[in-house]
C-alpha cells in the first residue's frame, strides 16, 4: 500500500493536537464548513457536520450571535493499533454573526445526511415594501388682499357666499 505525506498536513495535526491537549476543548471552526445564501425572503446556512449524532447538535441565538455546537466521537476497539486517523472527533463550535433585520424566534433547523440545514427569516419589517403615491391637488396662485404678495395655496371645493 503506498502512502503519501503531506508535511503542512502534518504539521497541521501536530499543532492542533499539541494545542488540543493545552486545555482547549473545542475545535476550530474548518471542520464545519458552511455555506450561506439568500433565497426570497430567508436565508439557508448549509453546515457540513457527517458522522454527528443530530441529538448532540446544539444550536443558541444570543442576540445577534448563532452558536452551533456539535460532537462527534470516535467508536473503535481498545485493541486497534491505528495506522491512519484523520476524521475529527471531539466537540466542536461555530459562531456566525447575524445581522440586523432577521426573525431569530422563526429560525428552522433540520438535520439530513451529515447536513444541518438552517433556515433564517427576515423579518416583516426589514424586507421590502411598496409606498404608494398619491396625487395632490393642484395648486395655485394667490394675491394676498392685504400686503398684495403672492401666496400659494391648495383649490379647495368649498364654496362661500
Amino acid at each position: 500500500m503506498a502512502m503519501s505525506v503531506d508535511p503542512f498536513r502534518e504539521m497541521d495535526r501536530l499543532a492542533s493536537q499539541l494545542f488540543g491537549q493545552l486545555g482547549t476543548s473545542t475545535r476550530n471552526t474548518r471542520w464545519m464548513p458552511m455555506d450561506l445564501f439568500r433565497a426570497g425572503d430567508h436565508y439557508v446556512v448549509n453546515v457540513d457536520l457527517p458522522g454527528v449524532d443530530p441529538g448532540s447538535i446544539d444550536l443558541d441565538v444570543d442576540g445577534t450571535m448563532l452558536t452551533i455546537r456539535a460532537s462527534r466521537t470516535v467508536s473503535s476497539d481498545e485493541s486497534a493499533k491505528w495506522l491512519v486517523q484523520e476524521r475529527p472527533s471531539g466537540n466542536f463550535v461555530r459562531q456566525i454573526g447575524l445581522g440586523e433585520g432577521l426573525d431569530v424566534a422563526k429560525i428552522d433547523a433540520t438535520y439530513t445526511n451529515g447536513v444541518l440545514c438552517l433556515t433564517i427569516p427576515i423579518a416583516e419589517q426589514a424586507k421590502p415594501r411598496k409606498i404608494e403615491v398619491r396625487a395632490a391637488a393642484p395648486q395655485r396662485a394667490v394675491t394676498d388682499e392685504h400686503s398684495g404678495e403672492t401666496v400659494s395655496g391648495q383649490v379647495t371645493s368649498s364654496q362661500t357666499t
